[in-house]
């Protein structure tokens, strides 16, 4: 079965659109939180000396998203298109 590589990457893109949308609410409510977790992630005991006093703001989130969302659909697309030529 081949992927339809347009709806297959657009349909991942809006889901990692999705979780990063809920990543930035939940850094911005709960900053302390989210930044252990970063520590926990990266393996840093100390990531406040790397990531402390980051501050989110709207525009920060947007200027963000975009590259997430343009590298998102390249990759899912190239995953696709590969998918497809491999499965024969």
């Amino acid at each position: 079965m081949k992927l339809n590589k347009h709806k297959f990457a657009l349909a991942a893109t809006i889901t990692i659109t999705i979780v990063y949308a809920v990543c930035a609410v939940f850094t911005a409510l709960l900053p302390d939180v989210a930044l252990k977790f970063l520590g926990w992630m990266l393996h840093l005991v100390n990531v406040e000396n790397f990531a402390g006093g980051v501050e989110i703001t709207f525009g920060g989130v947007i200027l963000g998203l975009l590259p997430i969302i343009f590298y998102s659909y390249l990759t899912t697309y190239l995953f696709a298109w590969l998918y497809n030529k491999l499965i024969i």
